[in-house]
């Protein structure tokens, strides 16, 4: 009749709170459950959970997955909404990337500072620095 909690969860690395947390807020609606009460899940919810999976990896929220599950089950061509989804994605990924290389390129700098440094640390001092974070 299906595969049981402990089951899906090895099948997709998802642990059981997860599972019920994705039922709970509608990500995978409801499970089917045997007479015993304990879910079932069958080939859908399995094929659901690596959809979900996959997005997740490609750094959508729970709320974007439940819109592209929503897009995912509409009929008809759903391209331009999945493409401008993906592409606010894409720009916000870009941004973070930008932002780490500065932070990389300021933590390496104070790594430098701190091997050349006989007196205070460098780090530290940045660290502290109250004026940079007012600016």
């Amino acid at each position: 009749m299906g595969m049981s909690i402990g089951e899906i969860a090895a099948q997709t690395g998802l642990s059981h709170d997860t599972l019920r947390y994705y039922e709970r807020i509608g990500l995978l609606g409801s499970v089917q459950r045997n007479s015993g009460g304990q879910r079932r899940y069958g080939s859908r919810e399995l094929a659901r959970l690596r959809f979900v999976k996959r997005a997740q990896a490609m750094d959508f929220s729970l709320d974007e997955i439940a819109q592209l599950l929503l897009l995912r089950e509409q009929p008809g061509d759903v391209r331009s909404d999945v493409r401008s989804m993906t592409e606010t994605k894409l720009a916000a990924i870009e941004q973070r990337i930008e932002t780490l290389s500065r932070l990389r390129d300021e933590l390496a700098e104070l790594v430098n500072q701190c091997r050349a440094s006989a007196g205070a640390c460098p780090i530290i001092a940045r660290i502290d620095d109250s004026q940079e974070t007012r600016s």
